[in-house]
């Protein structure tokens, strides 16, 4: 299968109360936008990389991480978005050993391989049914985890059971699928409306 590059376009805040985040990612040369929802320290470490003018006095960890690959002889040569399940991501690292120049991939979130592809100025790739795939989750109505945040931000308020009833079915899904972050948001919103 032929790689796609990928290019970040910027990271938006979501509207929602606990904080989340939507990292853009767009085709090179194309018209396709990848979404990917993190948390606040994802995005954090990630705007860091991306902004030349902040510098640290301590490094932080994805820094610490390229100072040790650099010590080690070891190159990111690429990160790749090889598969996404149920709005989740999943991403592999690979390197370049210098010493051997041999290969080796490593599996890591897909925030923290972008935050760490940033700090290797190493490029972002992923397969066209990836692609193809995550465009249904933007239009699709199921309850993946991604349109579990977007459905959250465009929600009415209201105290009414079957909205408490969905988002605890959402919940479910998010708690399911580990993303700890937006099942967070998800407990916060029932809270809300049941406060209210």
């Amino acid at each position: 299968m032929d790689l796609i590059k990928l290019n970040i376009v910027g990271i938006s805040y979501s509207q929602f109360k606990s904080g989340a985040y939507a990292l853009f990612l767009e085709e090179d040369r194309g018209l396709k936008k990848l979404s990917i929802v993190i948390g606040q320290c994802e995005a954090q470490a990630i705007a860091i990389g991306l902004d030349k003018n902040i510098k640290s006095p301590r490094p932080l960890t994805h820094d610490l991480f390229l100072d040790i690959a650099e010590k080690s002889q070891i190159i990111l040569e690429k990160i790749i978005i090889h598969k996404l399940v149920k709005g989740i991501f999943y991403s592999s690292l690979v390197f370049i050993d210098k010493k051997t120049n041999n290969n080796f991939s490593v599996d890591s979130r897909t925030s923290d391989a972008i935050a760490i592809a940033i700090r290797f100025n190493a490029s972002i790739y992923t397969y066209k049914e990836i692609l193809d795939k995550s465009q249904n989750y933007l239009t699709d109505n199921d309850e993946s985890v991604t349109d579990v945040s977007i459905e959250i931000n465009h929600e009415k308020e209201n105290n009414d059971n079957s909205s408490i009833e969905s988002l605890e079915r959402k919940l479910l899904v998010a708690l399911k699928n580990e993303n700890y972050e937006l099942a967070a948001e998800i407990r916060d919103k029932i809270n809300k409306i049941k406060d209210e």
